[in-house]
């Protein structure tokens, strides 16, 4: 059975977490244990219908942001790694800076010196010099950033289409599949290709 540690902080996109936190919730081989930022809370009630304690209600073990002294806290805890979704600039300067004032950065912290997963789905656009440093230490430390950029190929229909598409893949990183994971199976072609004519000069195909 593996224990995932998931964070929500105060970034827009919200509903990344609160999705991971749905698609694990029928699995039996997954203990979930959740972390949300107090940014993260007014984040979740301005941006989803949700209520702060509806979103507890689907992790199985729940620490205040403040908790320093939280199981995930130590190394000797052992867990499969962390998904902060979303991930904050401030979170992601904690993270480059081990500068572990709260939960949410000491449980990254400590899965990074534990050589464990860590992976930041970051939500900041444009990007500054500033912000791509941070990026930088934090992958040189060993975190994965991957911001929710929206995959096309499966040719999504919905808003949630989309961000399940980008929690899934996040998951993947874990090692953890799940069934609505749309897959590129390689490009199409015949009657499945569309032809583009670029300035009557080339032609450009695309699935």
């Amino acid at each position: 059975m593996k224990r995932l540690i998931i964070a929500i902080t105060g970034a827009s996109g919200a509903i990344y977490g609160i999705r991971a936190l749905e698609l694990l919730r029928p699995r039996d081989d997954i203990v979930v244990h959740l972390v949300i930022s107090p940014s993260g809370v007014r984040t979740i009630a301005s941006e989803t219908d949700y209520s702060i304690d509806t979103v507890r209600a689907l992790a199985d073990e729940v620490h205040n942001a403040k908790d320093i002294g939280a199981p995930i806290s130590s190394g000797s805890f052992i867990t499969a790694g962390m998904l902060i979704a979303p991930c904050s600039i401030k979170t992601l300067s904690g993270i480059a800076n081990s500068y572990d004032e709260g939960l949410v950065v000491r449980a990254a912290d400590v899965c990074l010196k534990e050589r464990r997963r860590l992976v930041l789905m970051l939500r900041e656009t444009p990007l500054h010099a500033g912000h791509i440093d941070l990026m930088a230490k934090a992958t040189a430390s060993g975190a994965i950033i991957m911001p929710p950029v929206p995959a096309f190929y499966h040719r999504p229909a919905t808003v949630l289409d989309i961000v399940d598409q980008s929690v899934c893949r996040a998951l993947d990183l874990f090692h953890i599949s799940i069934g609505e994971t749309k897959r590129w199976t390689g490009q199409k072609h015949g009657a499945d290709v569309a032809k583009i004519e670029l300035s009557g000069k080339k032609s450009l195909n695309i699935p």
